[in-house]
C-alpha cells in the first residue's frame, strides 16, 4: 500500500481561490467575471491568424521584448521597468514570493480581491486585514499595518470604488515595505497611478489586458516598478511564462489603443445607465470606476434569491454567500446595452 501524500501544513490548511463560473452555454448572459462584452481589436485577430503556423514549434521570447518595448513607449519609462506575465495574477504571485516569507505580515483592506489571501497562504505569511467602512474608502490604518507587502486594488473589487493617486502617493511614503497597486480596472477609471514608480522605489503597479483589451482568454498582464525591483522579480518568474500567441495578441492590442479606449467609453456609458436604473429599483450602488457595479439588494429582497432566479433565466451575476459583508449584494459586470436591458427587465419582474 502506497503512503498517504502529506501536504505541507500551511498548504493542507489553506482554502483555494474559487474563480467565477464559466458556463458552456453560449446563450448565457455572462455578467459575473468582469470580462469585456466587446471583441478585441481586429488587428489582434488578423495577426493571430497570420501567426498560426511553423513558428509554434519554437519557444516564445522569454523576455516578451515586443510587449515591453511598446509599454516603454506608451508610458515613457525604460524597458527595464516592465515585466510581463501570464496574467497579472502570475505577477502578483511573483511579488509575494519575492518579498514575503513565512510569518511575514502582508496587508490589504477587505473585502477585496480574494486571490491575495491565497498568495499569502502559499507563503505561510501572516495576513493583516483592515476593514473598509461602508463607503469603501481606503482606511488610513492600512499604511500603519507594519507589513512587508501591502496590496491595494484600485479600483477595488468588488466595490468598484477608487482611491486617488495623491492618497496612494502618501501611502507609498508611509509603508515600510512594498506597495502593490493592482490596477486591473484602471482603464474604466481616471485613477491611474503608474507615475508613482517614478518617485517610489517600493511601488509595483499591476495591470492586465484581460479587462479593457478584451483578452481575458489570452492571460496577459504586466507590472511596472523600479529597475531594481523588476530585476529581482525576473529571477522568480517562470522562464517561458507567456506563450507566443499571447505575445502577438498583446503587441497588436497595444498597437491599437484607440480600439480599447472606444470600448472602455462604451462600457462607462452603459455603467452610468445601469447605476441610474438600479437605484430607481431600490438597490444601493457604490460609485464604481470599474467595469462592474456592486449592488446591495433592496431591504425586502434576498440577494441570494435574486442571483438564483437570474441564473434560472440565463443571466449570471456574482454572489458572495461566504462573505458576511456581501451576502446582501450582487456584483454585476457591465455587459452590452442589450444584455443590460435584459437584466433590468428580469430584475423588474423579480422585485
Amino acid at each position: 500500500m502506497s503512503p498517504t501524500p502529506q501536504f505541507l501544513p500551511h498548504i493542507a490548511s489553506m482554502t483555494g481561490y474559487l474563480p467565477g463560473e464559466q458556463p458552456r452555454d453560449s446563450n448565457t448572459i455572462k455578467l459575473n467575471t468582469n470580462e469585456n462584452p466587446y471583441p478585441a481589436s481586429p488587428l489582434v485577430m488578423g495577426r493571430l491568424r497570420a501567426a498560426i503556423g511553423e513558428g509554434l514549434r519554437r519557444y516564445p521570447d522569454a523576455a516578451a521584448t515586443g510587449i515591453r518595448q511598446r509599454l516603454s513607449a506608451l508610458f515613457n519609462l525604460p524597458i527595464e521597468q516592465f515585466l510581463v506575465g501570464n496574467g497579472s495574477d502570475e505577477l502578483l504571485n511573483v511579488a509575494v514570493r519575492c518579498f514575503a516569507g513565512a510569518g511575514d505580515r502582508v496587508a490589504f483592506a477587505c473585502p477585496s480581491y480574494p486571490y491575495y489571501q491565497k498568495l499569502i497562504d502559499l507563503q505561510a505569511a501572516q495576513t493583516i486585514t483592515v476593514e473598509f467602512g461602508d463607503d469603501y474608502q481606503l482606511p488610513e490604518s492600512l499604511a500603519k499595518a507594519d507589513a512587508v507587502l501591502t496590496f491595494v486594488a484600485n479600483p477595488n473589487s468588488p466595490s468598484g470604488t477608487a482611491t486617488s493617486s495623491a492618497k496612494l502617493d502618501d501611502i507609498a511614503s508611509q509603508v515600510g515595505g512594498i506597495l502593490v497597486v493592482d490596477e486591473a480596472y484602471v482603464d474604466f477609471s481616471g485613477t491611474g497611478a503608474l507615475d508613482l514608480v517614478r518617485r517610489h522605489d517600493n511601488v509595483i503597479i499591476m495591470r492586465t489586458l484581460s479587462k479593457s483589451f478584451s483578452l481575458a482568454g489570452m492571460r496577459i498582464g504586466f507590472c511596472a516598478a523600479s529597475a531594481g525591483v523588476i530585476a529581482g522579480m525576473w529571477k522568480v518568474k517562470e522562464h517561458y511564462n507567456l506563450n507566443s500567441l499571447s505575445q502577438i495578441a498583446a503587441e497588436a492590442a497595444l498597437d491599437d489603443i484607440g480600439w480599447m479606449q472606444t470600448n472602455a467609453k462604451r462600457i462607462i456609458s452603459t455603467r452610468g445607465r445601469l447605476v441610474t436604473s438600479l437605484r430607481q429599483l431600490g438597490f444601493h450602488i457604490w460609485d464604481s470606476e470599474a467595469n462592474f457595479v456592486l449592488a446591495r439588494a433592496p431591504s425586502d429582497n434576498d440577494a441570494g434569491r435574486l442571483y438564483a432566479k437570474l441564473k434560472e433565466r440565463g443571466i449570471l451575476v456574482r454572489y458572495f454567500p461566504d462573505d458576511p459583508r456581501l451576502t446582501d449584494c450582487l456584483r454585476i459586470t457591465i455587459g452590452t446595452d442589450n444584455e443590460i436591458d435584459r437584466l433590468l427587465e428580469e430584475l423588474k419582474r423579480l422585485l
